[in-house]
């Protein structure tokens, strides 16, 4: 990672725990609210995959989803939020999920996996590039010594994204279709930034 994408995740606070909502200020006036999503968000997550375009979809599932089942909308709600860690924003004052961002940790390796997917009439105003900093900014505070994604090479302005955030991209043996994002965090900033006060603090 670049030295001014690590001082640019280093700026954004992760949220302190699952009860704090934090609030995004996008590029075109509108705002979010950001919080960890709820077994109770069940029928609005489903709503919101259901909702993105068949482009969208494809891009965040990686295959033609028409929507998610029951089971999946539940596997997507009900998160422990330490090793599948996850947040979904809304506009202020609505109930709709308009964004989702999530990673989950790896058992045998520690590192993690993140997926962001922002509502089509949400996207180009900053709401990803805000997502997935703070997803970096949280798994860094967390232990995570690196965060990692599949992103479709048909899919341009997330790979301008992961590139504008110092993400290292490479190729995957066998498969033309996507190329592997990271974010490798070094020992010594995953150390200092749990060192911080309040890095201690989980997400339960």
């Amino acid at each position: 990672m670049s030295p001014s994408s690590a001082t640019y995740l280093a700026a954004l606070p992760a949220p302190r725990s699952a009860n704090d909502a934090d609030r995004i200020e996008l590029a075109d006036g509108r705002s979010v609210r950001l919080a960890p999503v709820r077994p109770q968000d069940a029928p609005a997550e489903r709503a919101f995959v259901g909702a993105l375009s068949l482009t969208s979809r494809y891009r965040r599932f990686h295959f033609g989803l028409r929507e998610l089942s029951p089971e999946a909308s539940r596997a997507m709600t009900e998160v422990d939020q330490h090793c599948h860690v996850a947040f979904v924003a809304r506009a202020p004052g609505h109930t709709d999920i308009v964004a989702d961002a999530r990673y989950v940790v790896q058992a045998d390796t520690g590192d993690a996996e993140f997926a962001v997917a922002v509502a089509d009439d949400w996207q180009g105003a900053g709401l990803g590039r805000a997502l997935l900093a703070r997803l970096a900014t949280h798994a860094r505070a967390h232990g995570v010594r690196r965060l990692f994604g599949d992103v479709l090479w048909g899919n341009p302005a997330m790979l301008a994204l992961v590139r504008s955030l110092g993400a290292e991209l490479r190729r995957l043996p066998g498969d033309a279709t996507v190329v592997r994002v990271e974010f490798v965090f070094s020992e010594e900033s995953v150390d200092r930034v749990r060192s911080a006060p309040g890095a201690a603090v989980q997400a339960s």
